[in-house]
């Protein structure tokens, strides 16, 4: 079995990725660091399965829930992915589809299936950076961000966590200035990132607040964005997670999209 899930699907994991420099004050391979981090935080098995409970509450306390599964398969570690996301609950979002095609050399392929219209509809790369379904996630936090988009330093090494400070390369095209993320030394999980806005405030979090072992893989079972800002925050609470459950390739089409049998089958795939 090869390493972590989409920990729990990565749906929402905390982004690492790319070469990294090491510092002069510890013998660290900073890019040995973050391969690691990014195959435990979105490359666990072969494939995988979880079902998520999203929470969002706004400044004044309101609660709106979803309720999916996310599907993940991997072509190679560290290389191309697969996800599927299909929506249970509400009965606004119910049967709607989110599918991604992973890329690791250019921009990832998106698409939203809305059962209403009967319409699969593309989502334009330059809407990566906004709301996931209403929420504090975003459409790129599903499969994570592309490693070849920021440069890396690591900043801070202590007993439990590295530190590693991310800038974007095109700092045009996205909302913050930098990020950093502070990966557990233990099991290479990224476990919290701070992003800064252009005049460098915090402005962001994304936290791994509860991980579990699940077939002896590490797995996050519960996360949380917080909007500082806005004063709104995201739970993904992260249940029945399998991994390795035999996903094929030919599943993450239009074709399962569109059609609700197979799209609530392919959800229902549990590991034989």
């Amino acid at each position: 079995m090869k390493k972590t899930i989409v920990t729990a699907c990565s749906l929402f994991a905390l982004l690492v990725s790319a070469p990294l420099a090491a510092t002069a004050a510890e013998e660290v391979d900073v890019e040995e660091v973050v391969n690691k981090a990014n195959l435990a935080a979105y490359y666990a098995g072969d494939d995988g399965k979880a079902e998520i409970n999203m929470t969002i509450t706004d400044s004044q306390g309101r609660e709106r829930t979803r309720e999916f599964i996310i599907l993940r398969k991997d072509k190679e570690d560290g290389g191309q992915q697969f996800f599927y996301v299909y929506f249970k609950k509400p009965s606004d979002v119910s049967k709607m589809v989110f599918m991604v095609h992973k890329n690791v050399d250019k921009d990832d392929n998106r698409w939203m299936y809305l059962p209403a219209l009967d319409l699969v509809k593309r989502i334009a790369a330059s809407d990566k950076r906004t709301s996931f379904v209403g929420s504090n996630f975003m459409y790129e936090d599903v499969s994570g961000r592309n490693l070849s988009e920021d440069t890396r330093e690591l900043v801070e090494s202590n007993d439990t966590h590295y530190v590693i400070k991310n800038t974007p390369k095109k700092p045009e095209d996205v909302e913050f200035s930098s990020y950093t993320v502070q990966i557990d030394k233990k099991n290479f999980l990224p476990v919290k990132a701070v992003y800064l806005d252009k005049n460098g405030k915090e402005y962001r979090t994304v936290e791994a607040t509860k991980v579990e072992d699940i077939d002896g893989i590490p797995t996050v079972v519960e996360s949380k964005v917080t909007d500082l800002e806005a004063k709104s925050s995201t739970v993904s609470k992260f249940s029945n997670v399998e991994y390795n459950i035999g996903l094929k390739e030919n599943v993450f089409t239009e074709r399962y999209m569109t059609n609700d049998r197979k799209a609530r089958d392919l959800a229902n795939k549990t590991k034989k």
